[in-house]
């Protein structure tokens, strides 16, 4: 799954933030495993105060029987947290952002997931959340859009005229194995939620994941030829992850059932790119506020009509869909609220931005020193064979530009997500 957000978010940024991409996603990792194991599976997993936090097996003391339960959690609290990169990339501070992962995978997230998955109080309302559309994308998501607010948009990303500036990824090669990548996670993903190899069932999983994903890739490239005129290939990419988030009731849901949820999430996949970005003016660097979040929301709803035992489709009525539409707000509620007054908090002491001129030079340069590529035709002859400080600059205002948006709204978003 790593792999995978590490060549989505590589690949869909500009070459000179290659580095700084790839070390945000390797230290995440890390990061989510050292503190799911001291705290994160604790507050989840352990047992219940008023429904709200588990409260036992710190360290993992007393849960030695469930080290591969614990290993799998693992993966999911770091992609939380690891959704946040993408759409914070290209000048957040690696710092904040390290911060602000702690404290997602040390509490915010496990919050959420003792609610839905460690016997808190939304599921002892009947809350369904199999896959984690909103454990885990959804909650990663909203953390994702309120650190957009708190960082602000990209230099040149919107201009004075109210314009929206597209600032083109530098390999949409690497973007797009890196759908592949977690396309294939997502049966692990998926199909592991079962916490057993049990051939009745996992097949069944995978397979309504598969056709969710590819319903996804279908209905967005088949949108974006209508409303564009061509097929766009980066929502195409995400249409895949926008079928594979809104599957979240992958066992409780048929296959006729998971091709339409994945039609319709990349339908609403392109829609809702386009709202945020030219609407909502919040510069999400990879879609992850869309994919993860708007689809999270489709997913979450989407079991409440198609789950075939109490789905409003199959003769269950509305209950089941009011419990879920109440479990999305709850969990905006407590990430929005959480995740703002830890960053209000942190810009007390700090700027979590790093500086324009850093932005401007790259953060591979800014924060490591050094670079994932070899820049050496980019710093030839300016005219006089020299070097100007105002190179550099110049240099970015002219990429920045490159694909500019013409009057055309429809342009807006081409080529600027996953």
């Amino acid at each position: 799954m790593h792999a995978g957000f590490a060549m989505v978010e590589t690949g869909f940024t500009r070459s000179k933030n290659s580095l700084n991409i790839l070390m945000k996603n390797m230290l995440t990792v890390a990061v989510s495993s050292v503190l799911y194991f001291v705290v994160g599976f604790a507050l989840m997993f352990g047992s219940t105060k008023g429904g709200f936090i588990g409260s036992s097996g710190f360290f993992l003391n007393g849960e030695s029987d469930q080290m591969s339960f614990f290993v799998f959690q693992i993966v999911f609290a770091a992609t939380c947290a690891t959704i946040i990169s993408g759409a914070v990339a290209e000048r957040m501070k690696l710092s904040s952002y390290m911060m602000l992962t702690i404290a997602m995978v040390a509490v915010i997230y496990p919050v959420v997931g003792h609610w839905v998955w460690g016997g808190g109080w939304l599921s002892k309302l009947g809350f369904v959340d199999f896959a984690g559309s909103t454990v885990v994308h959804l909650t990663g998501a909203l953390g994702a859009a309120v650190a957009v607010i708190f960082l602000g948009a990209r230099l040149g990303k919107y201009g004075s005229d109210g314009k929206v500036n597209a600032i083109q990824g530098h390999n949409i090669l690497l973007g797009a194995l890196g759908v592949f990548i977690l396309w294939f996670g997502w049966f692990g993903f998926n199909g592991g939620s079962t916490l057993a190899a049990d051939p009745a069932l996992v097949p069944g999983i995978i397979a309504t994941t598969l056709m969710s994903g590819s319903c996804g890739v279908l209905s967005s490239a088949l949108y974006t030829k209508f409303r564009y005129k061509r097929i766009d290939a980066s929502l195409t990419l995400n249409g895949a992850l926008a079928g594979l988030v809104g599957i979240a009731g992958t066992a409780n849901v048929s296959i006729p059932g998971a091709i339409v949820i994945g039609l319709i999430a990349g339908i609403i996949l392109v829609e809702a790119v386009h709202f945020i970005d030219s609407k909502m003016k919040l510069d999400d660097r990879v879609g992850a506020i869309t994919v993860h979040g708007i689809c999270g929301i489709w997913g979450t709803l989407a079991v409440g009509l198609f789950d075939t035992a109490n789905g409003l489709f199959y003769g269950g009525g509305v209950q089941l869909l009011g419990i879920q539409a109440l479990g999305i707000i709850a969990v905006m509620g407590w990430t929005i609220g959480t995740v703002g007054l830890f960053l209000f908090v942190l810009t007390r002491f700090s700027s979590i931005r790093v500086s324009s001129e850093e932005e401007i030079a790259g953060l591979d340069f800014a924060e490591h020193g050094s670079s994932a590529y070899e820049f050496l035709e980019s710093f030839v002859a300016t005219g006089d064979g020299n070097l100007h400080p105002e190179f550099g600059v110049g240099l970015i205002d002219r990429l920045n530009k490159v694909g500019k948006v013409s009057d055309k709204p429809h342009i807006s978003n081409v080529n600027e997500t996953v």
